[in-house]
């Protein structure tokens, strides 16, 4: 019978352990690098992926262009930018009608105009 409750209390523990864990604990997302963004590497697919269905020049959807460095500079060098991806007071949240960007890459645009917003 003493067996018995050992082996219990054993399996038990062993059941029980990761009960509370949760799956950002146990497997951290890898880190969001924002040492060295550039324009084309970073920023650019970002644009495309997410900006440019809308705002592309000839876009009959709406008149602001953010396609290419200077537009898109140019926007991120007076605060809009910021204000539509971080989804601020004020501003249209965008991208409109979808999902917020993703933490990386909203990090990732803050960071490149941290920088100065080079065309690199």
């Amino acid at each position: 019978m003493k067996v018995l409750k050992i082996i219990n209390f054993i399996c038990l523990g062993l059941f029980a352990g990761c009960y509370y864990d949760n799956e950002e604990d146990l497997y951290p997302a890898n880190e969001c690098n924002t040492a060295s963004v550039s324009y084309q590497s970073d920023i650019a697919p970002i644009i495309q992926a997410n900006c440019l269905s809308c705002h592309a020049l000839g876009s009959t959807v709406t008149s602001v262009n953010l396609q290419g460095h200077a537009k898109f500079s140019e926007r991120a060098k007076n605060g809009s930018i910021s204000g539509v991806i971080n989804h601020k007071p004020g501003f249209s949240p965008m991208p409109q009608g979808g999902a917020k960007l993703s933490n990386c890459n909203i990090q990732k645009i803050e960071a490149w105009i941290a920088s100065g917003s080079p065309n690199n």
